[in-house]
């Protein structure tokens, strides 16, 4: 059992970070390399925090983890140095630990007991103890190819390579299906591999995941649009069942702010995608914030990306809009109540390195040059709020006006929905009105033996739906293949995405 005073002991402690010097001089990530002892110890002494509650809200309800991971029973372990047991029992719920380990906001850590009050110390640090667990897994070889001795000789066609895909096709292979994954880009991963910046998470973590899915038998092809290069009709035919993950990549933008047609006014993922090529040694983008002032317009995790891009790229200045007031700096039981995901303001590593936010401001114009180049914003004081319907409206509240200076703009505020694609109207699919495909009770499309899953399902969201939904899918699709399945399944497909 766990340690009933270990709470009290031990405060709550982060990773610790590089300092921001170094941080903003590379591209590596930005917690700083203990030794393993130091490491390990650290970990040991925050896994002992965990009370192993008798309802643990970490992994239950709308409130912990999608996945259901069991971090009690994987905190005790490493408590007692179990770290062989704490990565099997962690690897039973999740494909890819080190990616929400890294990435994810942990919705497990707002709804720890020890986070309902601040004399506790703070919630457990598990998003810290679930990338230990998984880092020593690699280096001690306890993460190893599952591969499969009984074939079913059923092949399953998975389109789109992000977590979802990924996490489907893994499970799929590891059933004994014949897994082939389908990836427009050059490069497996989705957004794992260009949307998150490397200072987030260093794509060799993405590349050995990679090649253990590849020596479990799964099969890549990459730089193929499914519905133009495979037409659906060949698709069909190769494979007995598809998985959709296609993401939601279709990037909101705001054509109503004056201006906004003038060059270096971009969406958000114009400027990420091409700077993660960079440094995939894809030659220099060539939307660069170097000697730029640079405004992102949007608060979420996507504009907190650009920040720190465009930051390590050499911006003279990076500034943050956000529509809505400061969040508060602690929990307000009126607005959130423990255990919902709490609404407080969120400060990245990027936030700590350079630049600033602005609140309650919206951009009233883009300002040009006689080139037609951005070369300033114009700011006002804003209120938002709804109208009779239900609609989001940003209202100005004051007659002054701010001008800023910039040279690249960047709108994260975020995305729509699924892409239009000659795949979907091959396979006869049409889009809901949030943007997303539809699937029945059992994840299959409005198309027969065609599955969803993930941000093409349930609109963009976090890392860990995607893996959980992928999951899922795959124990949908192997059901449907053979009638029965004992893979897990997660969540259901009518379950609602974490509010963030």
């Amino acid at each position: 059992m766990a340690d009933p005073k270990g709470f009290l002991k031990h405060s709550r402690a982060d990773a610790p970070k590089r300092p921001t010097d170094e941080r903003l001089g590379d591209w590596h990530e930005v917690y700083a390399a203990l030794s393993t002892e130091d490491r390990n110890a650290q970990v040991s002494t925050q896994a002992a925090r965990c009370m192993d509650c008798g309802i643990p809200f970490c992994h239950s309800g709308s409130a912990g983890c999608p996945l259901g991971n069991l971090i009690p029973e994987w905190n005790n372990m490493v408590r007692r140095g179990q770290w062989e047991m704490a990565s099997d029992r962690l690897h039973a719920t999740n494909n890819f630990p080190e990616f929400t380990g890294k990435l994810c906001p942990a919705p497990c850590e707002a709804g720890c007991v020890l986070a309902i009050s601040p004399e506790a110390g703070g919630a457990v640090a598990i998003k810290r103890v679930e990338e230990t667990i998984a880092e020593v897994g690699w280096e001690n070889s306890y993460v190893s190819p599952r591969i499969t001795e009984e074939h079913t000789g059923k092949r399953v066609a998975v389109v789109g390579s992000g977590p979802a895909g990924l996490a489907a096709a893994q499970q799929l292979t590891r059933a004994g299906h014949e897994v082939t994954v389908y990836e427009r880009d050059d490069r497996i991963g989705g957004l794992l591999r260009y949307g998150i910046p490397e200072f987030k998470m260093e794509k060799s973590a993405l590349d050995r995941r990679l090649a253990q899915m590849r020596e479990e038998g799964t099969k890549f092809v990459t730089g193929c649009e499914v519905g133009a290069d495979l037409t659906v009709d060949d698709l069909r035919a190769g494979h007995d069942a598809v998985v959709l993950a296609v993401g939601a990549l279709r990037g909101r933008d705001d054509t109503t702010i004056p201006g906004r047609e003038l060059d270096g006014v971009h969406l958000a993922m114009e400027h990420l995608v091409p700077a993660n090529k960079e440094l995939e040694g894809d030659g220099p983008t060539p939307i660069s914030a170097e000697g730029k002032h640079v405004i992102i317009l949007g608060g979420g995790d996507t504009g907190a990306d650009c920040y720190g891009t465009a930051t390590r790229q050499g911006a003279l200045s990076v500034t943050q809009l956000d529509n809505y007031p400061q969040p508060p700096g602690e929990r307000d039981d009126d607005l959130s109540p423990w255990p919902v995901w709490p609404y407080v303001l969120r400060t990245y590593p990027a936030h700590e390195e350079a630049g600033e936010r602005k609140f309650a401001v919206a951009i009233e114009s883009f300002v040009g040059d006689a080139e037609g180049r951005v070369r300033a914003v114009r700011l006002r004081h804003v209120e938002v709020s709804r109208d009779e319907n239900g609609r989001r409206q940003v209202v100005p509240v004051s007659d002054e006006v701010e001008e800023l200076p910039c040279d690249l703009a960047l709108l994260a505020i975020g995305f729509e929905g699924v892409e239009r694609m000659a795949l979907l109207d091959g396979l006869g699919i049409e889009l809901t009105k949030r943007g997303t495909i539809g699937s029945g009770s059992n994840w299959e499309t409005t198309a027969p033996d065609v599955f969803v899953c993930g941000d093409a399902h349930r609109g963009a969201s976090l890392v860990v739906w995607a893996i959980a939904e992928g999951r899922s899918v795959a124990h949908a699709v192997d059901s449907h293949l053979m009638g029965t399945s004992e893979l897990p399944s997660p969540v259901h497909p009518t379950a609602l995405p974490l509010a963030v």
